[in-house]
């Protein structure tokens, strides 16, 4: 239901804005892409041509999106090279991930390898199974060489009880220990004060495309959807590394 009622959204406010009558010559005037998308509550981070002739590829600060040059059209997913085997839209993402997980390096609660390889950084929420499960496995993954890094990404949005435990993980005097005792079910100590940017790594992963818990994000900036053991990921870090 949510993803109609997005599509809904976004089709009549790329159409009301795209039939207003242009800006008198001389006056400043925002790119009609930006105008179509600001009515839907998105913020335009780069607008570039796509490989496909009057179709611009246009980075948000919710993902990729495609749209016609005058901002009437607009489409989400994924553009396929099919010759080449490649995925366009990820290929558009992987640069504005890497770049943009330099930003947070500072507030990602880190399990570091004594023996490290690869590291991998890790959109999670404390109540998502998989990213229980995968948790408990840290060892598997710390032994592989693997050094998790956490990003907070509250499945229910900002309002919610999961955003307040979140906040008070980050904000413990031991956020390893709480992010691990909250994992395991125990409950999340309430910290006074507490000033965390998880509104801002929630941003982030919606930036990133990311919609669900665990989200893993290799070293070139591929993202890895849902929990993967540590064997596994670690044959795609070599594979990646590779080529």
């Amino acid at each position: 239901m949510k993803k109609l009622l997005l599509a809904a959204a976004l089709a009549v406010g790329a159409s009301a804005y795209a039939n207003e009558a242009p800006e008198k010559e001389g006056v400043f005037s925002i790119n009609p892409i930006q105008q179509s998308l600001a009515g839907l509550g998105l913020s335009v981070n780069d607008i570039s041509d796509s490989p496909i002739p009057g179709l611009k590829t246009v980075i948000t600060d919710r993902g990729v999106f495609y749209s016609s040059p005058d901002g009437r059209y607009l489409m989400q997913g994924a553009l396929i090279d099919i010759p080449n085997r490649k995925n366009l839209t990820e290929d558009a993402l992987s640069g504005v991930r890497k770049e943009g997980l330099k930003q947070y390096e500072d507030s990602m609660i880190v399990y570091k390898a004594e023996n490290e390889k690869h590291q991998v950084t890790i959109f999670t929420d404390i109540t998502c199974g998989y990213c229980r499960k995968l948790h408990r496995e840290l060892e598997d993954y710390l032994e592989a060489g693997i050094t998790v890094k956490y990003l907070a990404f509250p499945r229910g949005g900002i309002q919610s009880q999961g955003y307040e435990d979140l906040m008070n993980v980050w904000c413990a005097k031991d956020a390893a220990t709480a992010m691990t005792e909250a994992k395991a079910g125990n409950p999340v100590a309430d910290v006074k004060g507490c000033s965390a940017p998880v509104a801002e790594h929630y941003q982030l992963g919606q930036k990133f495309g990311v919609s669900g818990t665990p989200a893993i994000i290799l070293e070139d900036g591929t993202i890895i959807p849902g929990y993967q053991p540590a064997a596994e990921l670690a044959a795609s870090l070599e594979r990646n590394a590779k080529s």
